[in-house]
């Protein structure tokens, strides 16, 4: 009964791990890797130790990338952290808007943002796009890691 309980547990951290992938506040690989852990805690699956650690550090490395690249993306076009932020609030807003309110919600936020900081369309832009082009970098890391560790999860289930 236990086993069944942990593998509900383990599915439904797996289907949040992909949802916090696009929702910037649930740690979308964490999430799954700990799905990984509910389902080898039953007799379900039987990951090797090495696959288990390999996928940790990809959960971690991942998860501290989603911070650098979005920086790097602003940085790399020339824009600031009010882009940066911009790109955050256009994708909280854009979730509730669908898939398009996703991909555009950042670029939009990212724009208004850097014309709060610097009155320059021009600036703005090139800003804007640097930083949605991070951070839609950042989830698409996000995205393989999780999808990578649900794999495993299916394949170990299914097994």
């Amino acid at each position: 009964m236990s086993d069944y309980i942990l593998l509900i547990l383990g599915i439904l951290f797996m289907i949040l791990g992909i949802i916090g992938c696009l929702v910037p506040v649930l740690p979308g690989p964490p999430l799954s890797f700990l799905g990984l852990i509910l389902i080898q805690l039953t007799r379900f699956a039987h990951f090797t130790t090495s696959t288990l650690i390999t996928l940790g550090v990809i959960a971690v490395v991942v998860t501290i990338l989603d911070y650098i690249v979005p920086v790097w993306g602003t940085k790399r076009f020339g824009g600031s952290k009010y882009g940066m932020r911009g790109a955050t609030v256009g994708l909280v807003i854009g979730i509730f808007l669908g898939p398009m309110g996703i991909i555009l919600g950042p670029l939009i936020g990212a724009f208004v943002g850097e014309m709060i900081f610097r009155d320059d369309i021009k600036y703005a832009l090139k800003a804007g796009f640097g930083s949605l082009l991070g951070f839609l970098t950042g989830i698409g890391l996000k995205l393989a890691a999780s999808l990578i560790m649900t794999f495993y999860f299916i394949k170990e289930w299914i097994a």
